[in-house]
């Protein structure tokens, strides 16, 4: 038998990380239904938060969390148009100023590893949004870009919808 030959794998399917270690995805779990508690506290209303969820997944690229977020969005009245716009939300006049400075935040929370650009923008969404809103946003980034890594890395898949 070959010693360098790279190791054998028993199987090439995913790994959800969810069932393997279920006490952790409970804990994530718990740390977003306080980080939505926050934003709830903190007057942000669940549009808001589903519209947070869905850039974030866009960025990310997390087909899964994309699936979910968007009908949840749509199910808390946000619009079809505004969500097709949503990548491009700077080019629109389709959201107040609160909106434009949560998004701001979440795109330099989820891009965090730009210094420059993070500091700038999160002085930028501090003009729209009190201390009690920029933390609560920033915990609903925080909470939602490690679903999406979860969903990512497990490979969780989105089935096509039924009706």
């Amino acid at each position: 038998m070959d010693e360098t030959a790279a190791p054998q794998h028993p199987t090439t399917r995913s790994v959800f990380l969810d069932k393997e270690h279920p006490a952790a995805w409970r804990a994530l779990n718990g740390l977003g239904l306080k980080a939505k508690e926050a934003a709830e506290e903190a007057g942000l209303d669940q549009t808001l938060i589903e519209l947070l969820n869905v850039r974030i997944s866009q960025i990310n690229g997390c087909a899964y969390c994309l699936d979910l977020h968007v009908g949840d969005a749509l199910k808390n009245g946000e619009t079809a148009q505004r969500l097709a716009v949503l990548p491009a939300w700077r080019e629109t006049t389709l959201f107040t100023d609160k909106e434009r400075a949560a998004l701001t935040l979440t795109e330099a929370v989820t891009n965090i590893s730009d210094t420059h650009a993070r500091e700038r923008e999160g002085s930028a969404a501090r003009r729209h949004l009190t201390a009690q809103e920029f933390s609560a946003v920033s915990w609903l980034v925080i909470t939602m870009n490690a679903f999406n890594r979860v969903s990512i890395v497990s490979q969780h898949p989105v089935r096509a919808a039924r009706g």
